[in-house]
Formats: structure tokens, sequence, C-alpha cells
């Protein structure tokens, strides 16, 4: 085994451990912004990151932009009755 070679292991395990986390980045990504702005739903937020990042990626933007949508507050003062 040469030194090029060692070179490219360490090379391929430098990348295997940055994908790896960036995968754990992006999952965890809404859930951090949800719980850091007080979302009301932001477990619910949380395993969106995650279940959209592993069964299709298309949908992830969207649990990001959950994350930063918060739900309307009720309002005071007023009576619908």
């Amino acid at each position: 085994m040469s030194i090029l070679d060692l070179f490219a292991w360490i090379v391929l395990a430098i990348l295997v451990a940055s994908a790896v986390a960036m995968i754990f980045i992006a999952g965890s990504l809404p859930g951090h912004i949800a719980r850091s702005r007080g979302h009301p739903w932001a477990q619910a937020v949380r395993m969106a990151g995650w279940i959209t990042l592993f069964f299709g990626f298309a949908l992830w933007p969207l649990a990001l932009i959950w994350a930063y949508v918060d739900a309307p507050a009720p309002r005071r003062g007023s009576d619908w009755r």
C-alpha cells in the first residue's frame, strides 16, 4: 500500500464522516429552529424534519418553513359568542 493509497482512504473517510454530519444537521435543523423560536408544535416540526429527510428530500423545505411559521395567537379581549 503506497502513500497515495493511504491518502485516498483518509480522504474517503473524511468525505463519509462529512456526509453523515450533514445529514444529521439537515435532519435536526427544523426542530432546532422551532424550539428556539418557541413554536407551539416544535416536536411535530422536529419529527417532520427527520421523516421528510429520509422519505423524500423534496418535502424537507416544507418542514423548514413550518419551523418559522407560528400559529396565530388567540385574540384577547374579543368575544366571539
